[in-house]
């Protein structure tokens, strides 16, 4: 039985036995740092977080032999990671706020559990300065940085200031805290447009806006600071000037108790949307070995400068002339680390763990090797095709991760039938490829892509798989502009050339007449000539977007087809049975991997192809004659209508019924996954309906704001 809260009292849950497929597939990617049996190590540790990077460290641990204790909130009861703990806790109802933040029940879980030590993974209270104080005061060890270098690093101002002090490169900017929107835009215009909003505290692209100008400059002011109060506790911002079309490059190192440190080279994570990571690297293809070391030892150097004692993360920002300038610190394990443990052979969990212990390190800098090549695709709950990737919410109800293909590592929280909610973010898994050289790592990442099985909720795989085919990714030539520079007007799923177009065209015919004769084949009662599909022709339109396509299909043999278009002559090969969530086919000499979510036998094909779905209308020739005869259903008008585009809670409500607002002027800002969204009018009018309130939860389409 699971147990909720009762009246603020914990209530302890004892596991239930874990599949051990969670136990990384793929684990062998860094199994070159082996466990010492003879080392003193802890006996039980208490993992502060949830999700996947909680099932990371309970792995790690488990093949160190140390037993895990886990918090959950009450919402999260039945998740994997409170499943694979040896115990749970529930710490609080599912706001952050009240459970993963609640320093006071995840301190009596602490104290219940008898837990020597605690992971905070990252996010959450992995940068909370006084929760590791606390931690100290009670003879309980911290698995991260000392409390003095989180509160000399986890804060950008105080950070930036050491950073210059240690004649580190940073960014020009104004290192006191900004109070007021005026403040903000006089410092701004000080610096020189654009400049940088962002939080002091926190990071993960939460509480950072770009201004261009002053009303830019007063509005991310005010969004920042709600964004790093809500995430963060803390809603202090610095301004610093925007390098524009900078690299955004990071370097991993790992410091004892001993004066030890290692860098343990560098990550790319340039592609981002709304200062979120989407797709990371190592190495980077811009990094040589001499501006790695120079990094490095700048990274280092800083670290030092604090006396850091754990596993920590420099970020630089560097132009097109190789010159770097510091970014931040995160006192903290990154989302992104499992590609340095591919690249080095470092389980970086594990090291943790040993250094706050009181360990040396094992390896020094001459030693750390850099092996291969690494992606990190972070695929989200989230719909591409709206800015990029606004969140989803929903049960999966159909999960299949692609660990079946060599050198594939999924780290996820959650398996088929786990729910994405509101309150948390809305990463699915960190999907990771390795291989020896680059063009491995991104061919096994497009395997994969298009192996990944996920129904229930809107997904980003689309935009990853487009990403990884996309020709200036290949060449390594990206920036942190990527995403809108290649696609300026949004996301529209993976460009179809005139053959890829046809193959889709092939594919989708080809399902429709093994549909066909699967049909006449239970309807019939006895065979027909022609019913098994021999010698018969079928003549079919295949409406693609705007596009009407015409297709000539005979079915040569089981499963084998050969499709005419526009004299265009293709074999096609399908399996027998479509049934399977994922479906090798070949078209000539051309394979792909496909998935067919949907179909009726009304020829409506939900189909996707090199990771976009399509809708896809199959029919004969003949019916398609008379469809385009049919009077088409006027479209709403929708500029005098404001709704969520996206699940979320009200945050506030700037009109009333009455108001007469004009074209882009904002009526309500939505928060989604604790990221604040401004929606504006379309057009200008009157306000006729307020059909929402601050603190109102609302669903994806919803209807907010409506004018006369």
């Amino acid at each position: 039985m699971f147990l909720r809260i009762q009246n603020s009292r914990m209530q302890p849950l004892r596991k239930c036995l874990v599949n051990s497929r969670r136990a990384f597939a793929s684990a062998d990617i860094y199994t070159t740092d082996p466990i010492d049996p003879s080392e003193a190590k802890f006996g039980k540790i208490l993992i502060a977080n949830r999700g996947e990077i909680a099932c990371r460290v309970i792995n790690t641990c488990k093949r160190m032999g140390i037993k895990t204790v886990a918090i959950h909130s009450d919402v999260d009861s039945r998740s994997l990671f409170v499943r694979m703990a040896d115990e749970a806790f529930c710490v609080g109802p599912a706001p952050t706020s009240q459970s993963y933040l609640n320093v006071d029940a995840i301190l009596e879980a602490i104290k219940n559990s008898g837990a020597e030590a605690v992971h905070p993974g990252y996010g959450f209270l992995s940068e909370n300065t006084t929760f590791a104080a606390l931690l100290e005061e009670e003879g309980v060890t911290f698995i991260g940085p000392n409390s003095k270098a989180i509160e000399s690093m986890g804060d950008k101002i105080m950070s930036k200031k050491l950073a210059n002090q240690a004649k580190v490169n940073c960014i020009p900017g104004f290192d006191g805290v900004v109070d007021t929107p005026e403040e903000a835009i006089k410092i701004a215009k000080q610096i020189g447009y654009p400049v940088m909003i962002k939080a002091s505290a926190g990071g993960g692209g939460k509480g950072m806006r770009v201004a261009w100008n002053d009303k830019e400059a007063a509005e991310g002011f005010r969004f920042s600071k709600e964004e790093a109060a809500a995430s963060f506790g803390d809603d202090r911002l610095l301004i610093e000037k925007f390098i524009d079309k900078p690299r955004h490059i990071e370097i991993q190192f790992m410091c004892d108790k001993h004066g030890n440190g290692v860098y343990l080279n560098e990550r790319e994570c340039s592609i981002q949307r709304r200062n979120q990571k989407v797709i990371e690297e190592a190495p980077s293809t811009f990094v040589n070995p001499e501006l790695r070391k120079a990094m490095g030892e700048q990274a280092l150097a800083l670290a030092k400068a604090v006396g850091y004692d754990s596993a920590g993360t420099c970020e630089f920002l560097v132009d097109s002339q190789k010159n770097f300038y510091f970014l931040e610190m995160n006192t903290r394990l990154q989302v992104e680390h499992p590609i340095t443990e591919c690249i080095t052979g470092v389980d970086l969990v594990h090291q943790m763990i040993r250094v706050a212990k009181g360990h040396p390190l094992r390896i020094n800098q001459s030693q750390v090797p850099l092996n291969g090549w690494a992606f990190e695709s972070r695929v989200y709950a989230e719909d591409p095709f709206k800015n990029f990737g606004l969140p989803s919410i929903g049960r999966l109800h159909r999960y299949i991760e692609p660990t079946n293909i060599p050198r594939v590592r999924c780290d996820s929280g959650i398996v088929e039938g786990s729910e994405i909610s509101i309150y948390y973010d809305p990463m699915i898994c960190k999907l990771v490829t390795y291989g020896p050289t680059r063009e491995d790592a991104r061919k096994t990442m497009i395997s994969a892509l298009d192996e990944y099985v996920i129904r229930g909720v809107n997904h980003n795989i689309s935009l990853l798989r487009a990403i990884m085919g996309e020709e200036s990714f290949i060449r390594g030539d990206t920036d942190t502009g990527y995403l809108k520079k290649i696609w300026p007007d949004g996301f529209t799923g993976i460009p179809l050339t005139v053959e890829t177009k046809n193959h889709l065209a092939a594919i989708s015919s080809c399902v429709y007449v093994q549909d066909d004769i699967t049909a006449s084949s239970i309807l019939s009662s006895r065979r027909l000539e022609g019913t098994d599909g021999a010698s018969r022709v079928w003549e079919v339109q295949v409406d693609i977007k705007d596009e009407r396509v015409r297709a000539s299909v005979i079915r040569s043999s089981n499963g084998r087809y050969l499709v005419n278009i526009d004299g265009n002559h293709l074999e096609v090969s399908l399996p027998e049975s479509l049934s399977q969530p994922t479906i090798p086919v070949s078209v000539g000499d051309a394979n792909y991997v496909v998935q067919v979510p949907t179909r009726d036998f009304a020829g409506n094909i939900r189909l996707r192809f090199e990771g976009t779905a399509f809708d896809l209308k199959v029919v004969p020739t003949e019916c398609a004659e008379y469809l385009q005869r049919m009077p088409e259903k006027p479209k709403p008008d929708v500029s005098k209508q404001v709704a969520a585009p996206m699940p979320g809670l009200v945050k506030s409500v700037a009109v009333q019924v009455g108001d007469v607002v004009g074209e882009n002027q904002e009526v309500c800002v939505v928060e989604a996954m604790k990221m604040q969204n401004s929606l504006v009018s379309l057009a200008m009018g009157k306000i006729k309906a307020v059909l929402v309130k601050e603190g109102e939860a609302v669903e994806e389409g919803q209807l907010l704001v409506e004018l006369e």
